[in-house]
């Protein structure tokens, strides 16, 4: 017991430095993320990552909508919006759902849901079938690229975010053509949300400050979202997936 004490000392000690050097660094990313949170720099990020690869260079065969969680959900829900609008604007595409169900159950799954919203929305049920298999983005392109060939080409909808990665791997499982529809969300006018008399002024207070109040909370929102999916494309590149 005599070297007990000592011991725990210095443990609590260098304890005691870690978790110092780790609020400090964690003091640093929130005022850099704050800090970038006052510029419009996350949206553009945010709008790269759903742009950069989304290009056509040709009709699509298939139309491919990437599973956004569970259903009725916002992600899902966006995704079965734009995919009902890809699906009028290229009425010869077939569509997949891409989202993994179990095959027992399958009426009672959230793909299943994505099937009657597209349908609700217009879609001919004929048009459509399932990859319930994959159970992430690899997989999934790996399973449409085998069950439809090479040759297709295809438009992959997806959440704005997952966009180039989607693509990428899509082009990497081998599909000739691929390109992407990233699901932005739209935004109402701010000034709706001002009364007319702060429509009216030039300078408004600081707490009616519509930009203040939402733009700040959406960007740091986005700056997470683009940390995850910046880790993911950093995954699939060493695994060789894209």
């Amino acid at each position: 017991m005599k070297g007990f004490w000592p011991n725990l000392e210095r443990i609590l000690k260098k304890l005691l430095r870690y978790a110092e050097a780790f609020f400090v660094i964690a003091g640093v990313v929130f005022t850099l993320m704050l800090a970038l949170s006052l510029t419009e720099r996350p949206f553009w990020i945010y709008y790269w990552l759903g742009t950069s690869q989304a290009k056509l260079e040709k009709s699509p065969d298939y139309i491919v909508v990437m599973g956004g969680g569970g259903m009725p959900g916002g992600e899902g829900l966006m995704r079965c919006f734009y995919a009902a609008a890809a699906a009028d604007s290229f009425p010869n595409s077939r569509l997949i759902i891409a989202l993994p169900a179990d095959s027992l159950h399958f009426r009672e799954s959230d793909t299943y849901k994505m099937f009657k919203e597209l349908v609700f929305r217009g879609v001919d049920s004929t048009r459509i079938s399932f990859e319930i298999n994959g159970t992430n983005t690899f997989t999934q392109a790996r399973n449409i690229s085998s069950n439809i060939g090479k040759s297709h080409s295809i438009l992959v909808i997806t959440s704005p975010e997952h966009t180039r990665r989607s693509v990428l791997t899509f082009k990497k499982a081998g599909v000739g053509f691929v390109g992407g529809w990233p699901a932005f969300e739209t935004a109402i006018d701010f000034d709706l949300l001002l009364t007319k008399a702060e429509r009216s002024k030039k300078i408004i207070h600081p707490d009616r400050q519509v930009s203040l109040r939402y733009n700040i909370w959406n960007y740091l929102k986005l700056e997470i979202i683009i940390a995850r999916e910046f880790m993911a494309l950093g995954y699939y590149k060493v695994r060789g997936y894209i």
